[in-house]
């Protein structure tokens, strides 16, 4: 039954805040059902990037993407695909997200090297004309490898729905250390980088893979309003809870 704040749509769950309307399920489920537009779509999808065989893309995301394997956080969901379904994939929901941004409008999503070809061919696929790619330099906190080089920058690929409209100059590189802000996901991205990205958007932003909700939290504190999909219950919880203790 619904209630003033919370509703069933396509079975999955749909939480009101002011400000942000939050819905827990799958995107590509969920994306049909959400008027546009929007000013801006800023996620961070699941890279499905952790191994190169079947057995390897099954391991823990805690496994296959922190120094030491051990973390407090649950893993994360919809992480073992392989090129050829994570380019499907990513093509479909971003062709959902394309049909609900406003003219000029920016999709911004965040890749690590291994998938950053098939994420802007990805992007070019759902209609969306690719920009270029910004760097988060991770700093010191990165990963290192012996007799090799630091792991100390993952991607911010972008573009747009036709000509941009924006009057903001903003950088290509953010320095910015992964736990600055504090971290409430395994791979959860900073709070000042979100900030920064946040900022050169329009007034209403989507985030189809929200995670704990570091980019809902940025857009209510430029006084945007957000829009997030989770399909884990336990991220899901973590988002309602951040984004009503950070409220006015």
């Amino acid at each position: 039954m619904a209630t003033r704040n919370s509703k069933t749509l396509l079975n999955n769950q749909h939480v009101k805040l002011p400000g942000a309307d939050l819905y827990r399920g799958d995107c590509l489920a969920v994306l049909p059902g959400l008027t546009g537009p929007f000013g801006a779509v800023v996620t961070d999808p699941p890279y499905s990037s952790g191994g190169q065989s079947k057995g390897d893309r099954a391991r823990s995301t805690g496994d296959k993407y922190l120094n030491s394997g051990a973390t407090k956080y649950p893993d994360f969901l919809g992480d073992t695909k392989d090129q050829r379904a994570y380019l499907h994939w990513s093509a479909l929901w971003m062709g959902l997200c394309f049909e609900r941004l406003a003219d000029g409008g920016l999709m911004i999503v965040f890749s690590d090297w291994r998938q950053l070809p098939v994420t802007t061919d990805a992007m070019q696929a759902a209609g969306v004309t690719w920009r270029g790619i910004a760097v988060w330099d991770k700093t010191g906190g990165a990963r290192p490898y012996k007799g090799g080089f630091r792991s100390q920058a993952e991607y911010i690929i972008w573009g747009s729905k036709g000509a941009l409209k924006g009057e903001r100059y903003s950088p290509g590189v953010f320095r910015v250390n992964p736990l600055a802000g504090g971290k409430l996901h395994q791979v959860g991205k900073p709070l000042p980088l979100m900030e920064e990205l946040v900022a050169a958007c329009g007034p209403r932003i989507l985030d189809p893979f929200m995670g704990s909700a570091t980019t809902g939290l940025a857009a209510l504190g430029q006084g945007k309003t957000f829009t997030g999909i989770e399909v884990s219950q336990h991220y899901f919880q973590v988002a309602l809870s951040r984004l009503k203790e950070g409220l006015p």
